[in-house]
């Protein structure tokens, strides 16, 4: 591997431009005029360096839905992000609920290798919410599955919940929430709220969020499990959270970009594109998620990327799939919704986007900090500059992005996983 010599960046966007010479995968040097004479030499102009991101929430769609996207695609489109670790969901085809699979989405990922690809294991069989899946095969895989999830369905049986939480602690792992009450949620199309109501379309009420997580609260703190919630969508969801982290309870709870930025404005024209599970909330729930990420009460930032073919998007909004891209705005949101205003400096960014995900999802080899000696798994970010979001030029077969045609801050310019450029300057290294 050719040394690289990252000259004139700021870790953290801290201090004075400084050198950054890489070799063998790790961090050899860091200093003013540092030099080595068979470097690879990068001007990159006050790029800020960060630790590589890290996203809990990730849909590769692989096996299954490859017309939508795969694990190279998404792989692609992660590091082009900033991304050096993405954890896969199991609402594959067939779910991710056995060694068999989930060894798949681990191998695949590894023969892609432009970022680390960890599979996430079912919870249930077939995500039917009826039968424990096969926790500990899974985790003793060569996949060494450390989380576990049936998003896209909550695990609404508080027996069967409170099992899956006690057999985690013995793999030392985390169960991760889909947070939605069925019984709440049937027909649902958008928020339960003055937007829903204008525009005649089904309400889904908060309350079908905050009575899930405030009963896995209780479960995890009486079993002394590590529960994780999954995209954080409401004010009264933080609230709950903040009491429970309070009271020692093992909870930890990740927001997606996209309910920082937008709100069930968003609906009024009726575009299948802003259709999303959970649905985007109000404004004033928007700004509480942004406090709370602010304040630690929310740990972490996570795409929940989730491509989707052409007609399951353009069509009439109750026969839309929800979901929308993420990985390629994310770290643009999140300097938008959170730098720009005060609420993270770029301490915090690497806080949110990688340090705590990486310790969630039990990945010691990520996430560290920007120190000699340390892997050399960074993300180099051009604060300054601004860039037009085209789904057509996103990485990702789909093109389901919310964000189409704005104008979003800070762009990625390099990607590197221990030592490997695997994205620079938009293109995704070969």
């Amino acid at each position: 591997m050719v040394p690289l010599l990252l000259r004139g960046v700021r870790p953290y966007g801290e201090g004075d431009p400084v050198d950054i010479l890489v070799r063998d995968g790790l961090v050899a040097a860091i200093g003013a005029d540092v030099d080595d004479g068979d470097a690879r030499v990068l001007e990159l102009a006050g790029a800020v360096v960060l630790p590589g991101f890290v996203d809990l929430h990730t849909h590769l769609r692989e096996p299954g839905r490859e017309d939508t996207e795969t694990i190279a695609t998404g792989s692609a489109a992660a590091a082009l992000g900033g991304y050096t670790a993405v954890f896969a969901m199991a609402n594959t085809d067939p779910v991710a609920d056995n060694a068999v699979v989930v060894e798949h989405v681990w191998r695949r990922g590894r023969e892609v290798g432009l970022v680390d690809v960890h599979p996430v294991g079912a919870v249930t069989v077939g995500l039917a919410g009826e039968k424990l899946a096969e926790l500990g095969t899974m985790a003793n895989s060569l996949a060494r599955v450390r989380v576990f999830s049936d998003d896209g369905r909550c695990v609404h049986d508080p027996l069967l919940m409170r099992r899956a939480l006690e057999y985690s602690t013995a793999l030392d792992a985390v169960v991760a929430q889909h947070a939605e009450e069925p019984r709440l949620t049937v027909g649902a199309q958008a928020h339960e709220g003055e937007a829903a109501a204008r525009l005649g379309l089904a309400g889904w009420p908060a309350v079908a969020e905050e009575s899930i997580v405030a009963r896995d609260c209780l479960l995890a703190h009486h079993t002394g499990a590590r529960l994780h919630v999954c995209h954080v969508s409401t004010a009264g969801t933080a609230e709950i959270l903040r009491q429970a982290k309070e009271r020692g309870t093992r909870v930890s709870a990740e927001v997606t970009p996209h309910h920082l930025l937008l709100d069930d404005g968003r609906l009024a024209g009726y575009d299948p594109v802003n259709k999303v599970n959970p649905p985007l909330r109000t404004a004033a729930d928007t700004a509480a998620l942004r406090e709370a990420l602010a304040a630690g009460v929310l740990d972490c930032v996570a795409t929940d990327h989730a491509p989707h073919a052409p007609q399951d998007k353009d069509c009439e909004w109750a026969s839309a799939r929800p979901g929308m891209l993420g990985l390629q705005t994310a770290l643009s949101v999140v300097v938008s919704t959170m730098v720009q205003p005060g609420l993270l400096d770029w301490r915090g960014v690497a806080r949110v986007m990688s340090e705590r995900p990486a310790e969630i999802g039990g990945l010691a080899d990520q996430g560290r900090p920007i120190e000699v000696g340390e892997p050399a798994t960074l993300t180099l970010v051009d604060a300054s500059a601004t860039w037009t979001v085209r789904g057509a030029e996103l990485a990702s077969i789909a093109h389901n992005t919310p964000y189409e045609g704005m104008e979003l801050p800070g762009r990625v310019v390099m990607t590197l996983l221990r030592g490997r450029i695997t994205a620079y300057e938009g293109e995704v290294a070969t």
